[in-house]
């Protein structure tokens, strides 16, 4: 199976407002956004990968032959693929508030010329499926496959209800209609590290030369611990002390799994917006698909697509008990829906890890829709 190789960050912008769930117009935005493959003369051969919390819109291949970076998902997009670049039209788009390429709270108001910060108006997941439709609709796509992993499972199933019209299939992996206490409960808390932190300054801390870094790292640190579980972080790192066989007796770092969360955080300053994490987390918090439709199963009733939801054992942040209340609303309201629950040691991180035995179920899923078109 062979990479989609070198590729470029594209823009596309929108010059009209668009309406928000809270009611406010906002406008102009820019997307960040990538394609691999080719877009049929039909048009209806898309699929639409919607990233988690932290990814953006470069899902697969490298930026440049020097690049050593490559995209999120690279495992899962290409030629022979789950996402087979050979036979479909992939996009991966930064989300509205993101921090890498699209419009957010790092952005510039070009009324007042300097970057928005709090001024950006609070989004939900159903505003930036709002903002993809648009990006979509710019390429005549008639019709289209959406899929995504955590958060990026959420846009997906926004978009199979409230863009019916043209989705077809829809594939909801590590995810949930609803995020539940304990988990706003952990966006809360690394919410509160970066809004405590002194560099803060009310979200005015863009050109100054002290960024709110220590929160922004507690706030990922945190976030990582939900991603993987027990049985991961045992079998990776245990009880053993770091680069050595004894305590410090002190408050520096003792345990190989300290420094391993403070790695994770020290490098996540350098990629990420502490801004666009307050309001990344709060869409992810607000999102309810039940609540908003009266039930699940009410909700449902408005898709015309087929289903794959895919859970992994050891995620206890969207367990599979998470998943089966998806399946069985979408059992209730009639639709067709595959349900696979994978063996994982991997926690919620399954779903950027897990790749083969989920290259194996997409591509069997995308198949049969292929016969049945």
């Amino acid at each position: 199976m062979g990479s989609v190789g070198i590729v470029e960050t594209k823009n596309f912008h929108i010059d009209e407002k668009i309406q928000l769930e809270s009611g406010i117009e906002f406008g102009p935005i820019d997307v960040a956004f990538e394609t691999y493959g080719k877009l049929n003369e039909n048009k209806d051969n898309a699929i639409l990968l919607l990233h988690a919390l932290t990814g953006d819109a470069h899902a697969a291949g490298k930026h440049s032959e020097n690049d050593k970076k490559v995209g999120w998902w690279d495992d899962m997009v290409g030629p022979d693929k789950a996402f087979d670049t050979n036979k479909y039209f992939v996009i991966a788009s930064n989300m509205l508030g993101g921090c890498s390429g699209t419009t957010g709270p790092c952005s510039i108001n070009p009324e007042t010329r300097a970057p928005y910060g709090l001024n950006f108006p609070v989004i939900t997941i159903e505003d930036t499926v709002k903002v993809q439709r648009k990006l979509v609709d710019s390429f005549g796509i008639k019709k289209i496959i959406v899929a995504g992993g955590s958060m990026g499972g959420m846009q997906a199933l926004e978009w199979s209800v409230s863009q019916a019209d043209i989705v077809e299939s829809t594939i909801i992996i590590a995810s949930t209609a609803r995020l539940t206490a304990q988990g706003i409960a952990f966006n809360a808390v690394g919410r509160n590290a970066i809004l405590s932190d002194p560099n803060f300054n009310n979200g005015n801390y863009y050109g100054k030369e002290k960024q709110p870094e220590k929160g922004l790292s507690i706030a990922r640190m945190v976030g990582h611990i939900t991603y993987l579980c027990e049985e991961a972080m045992h079998s990776k790192f245990g009880r053993r002390f770091q680069d050595k066989d004894t305590p410090n007796f002190d408050f520096n770092i003792d345990f190989q799994v300290e420094s391993y969360l403070e790695h994770q955080g020290r490098t996540f300053v350098d990629r990420f917006d502490a801004n666009s994490y307050l309001y990344i987390t709060k869409a992810v918090d607000y999102f309810d698909l039940g609540k908003k439709h009266g039930t699940l199963e009410n909700a449902f009733q408005k898709t015309n697509s087929k289903f794959l939801v895919m859970s992994f054992t050891s995620d206890w942040l969207f367990p599979t008990a998470q998943s089966k209340e998806i399946v069985k609303a979408l059992i209730k309201a009639g639709k067709d829906v595959s349900f696979c629950e994978i063996e994982s040691p991997c926690g919620h991180d399954a779903f950027l890890l897990e790749f083969e035995t989920q290259t194996k179920i997409v591509k069997s899923f995308l198949s049969k829709g292929e016969k049945n078109g």
